[in-house]
């Protein structure tokens, strides 16, 4: 067996809804040992806070909060919360409020994520970025582009799209009577709406289920998110699903680092289908992503899925870009 390794991870946004119980997971990491929460200082609470809490945990990772006021640049307070990070985990940015375009928050958003990647660029080059600020479909291309203006590696912005496959396997095993840990279905595309793509054809339980059950359940995944919203009252959206999400990517991509390869689905800049960034299987490794995997085999049904889902993808990707064209990093 391999040893634990000994890395650094941040968590940009750390002291939100999603921040908070994916520090907790990341610090229970035996592959974490320094572990930082950065936040804004009009966080629900201080990070410096969520960072004494998390400093209590039986584990051998050191933790600590960094707080900036509102308004402030990234790249001038986070130097020594960033240097030497491994993993930079990124779930920042404002939710969507009732009345907002998708536009609209991507500028709200895509500004965030900006002065994050910026400080990363700057501070942890070699860092993998996982990205959990929507639109990730358009903020994801937008800021690779970025890092790619800088020459620095595209493939170190990773969008965290691990909720969808995480559903999918809940759905299953709940139709089937099966243990979703044994379930594993693909999920491809993008992460919003239609673009989300379940290959339940992939998966030996999944494959079980009666073809006319499909659609359904396809839907079903899709809109899950808004399941949560509707169930929430308003008060919230997915938090505590997105963080066992988040960390399981985390978990992946850390052990990857550690030398044990690990196959997550992610989206990232891609060649498997000819649009520049889709979401399919990864391997990480060494560095982070070493591979990206083809799609495989298909049904008829997710053929034509990937046919429509390609159409909406196209035009949040050029979104993306054609806000990168406009900015670039300090």
């Amino acid at each position: 067996a391999k040893p634990a390794g000994n890395f650094k991870v941040c968590v940009c946004g750390g002291a939100g809804g999603i921040g908070q119980p994916l520090s907790l997971l990341m610090g229970m990491d035996p592959n974490v040992k320094e572990l930082c929460i950065f936040d804004l200082n009009i966080a629900m609470v201080p990070p410096e806070g969520v960072a004494k809490d998390l400093s209590h945990l039986e584990r051998k990772c050191e933790v600590k909060g960094y707080s900036m006021e509102v308004g402030k640049n990234p790249i001038d307070h986070l130097e020594e919360c960033l240097t030497g990070c491994h993993l930079v985990l990124v779930p920042a940015g404002v939710p969507r409020k009732p009345g907002m375009t998708r536009d609209d928050l991507f500028k709200t958003n895509a500004g965030i994520a900006k002065g994050i990647v910026e400080a990363c660029a700057k501070f942890c080059p070699d860092a993998v970025l996982g990205m959990i600020v929507n639109p990730v479909n358009s903020v994801v291309p937008a800021m690779a582009e970025l890092y790619k203006k800088k020459g620095l590696d595209p493939m170190k912005i990773v969008g965290i799209t691990t909720l969808d496959i995480v559903r999918a396997n809940k759905f299953v095993g709940e139709i089937t009577n099966k243990n979703p840990n044994f379930i594993n279905v693909p999920v491809i595309g993008g992460h919003a709406g239609t673009t989300i793509i379940p290959l339940f054809s992939q998966d030996k339980v999944a494959k079980t289920i009666p073809a006319d059950q499909i659609p359904d359940l396809d839907k079903h995944v899709q809109n899950a998110g808004t399941d949560v919203v509707e169930a929430k009252g308003g008060k919230g959206s997915a938090t505590l699903s997105m963080a066992y999400a988040g960390a399981r990517f985390g978990k992946s991509v850390l052990a990857g680092l550690a030398g044990r390869r690990r196959v997550e689905c992610a989206y990232c800049m891609s060649d498997v289908t000819d649009l520049p960034y889709f979401a399919q299987k990864v391997v990480f490794g060494p560095g982070g992503i070493t591979k990206v995997l083809p799609l495989g085999e298909l049904s008829d049904h997710e053929k034509t899925r990937l046919e429509e889902a390609k159409v909406q993808l196209k035009g949040e990707i050029e979104t993306g870009l054609e806000y990168a064209k406009g900015e670039n990093l300090a």
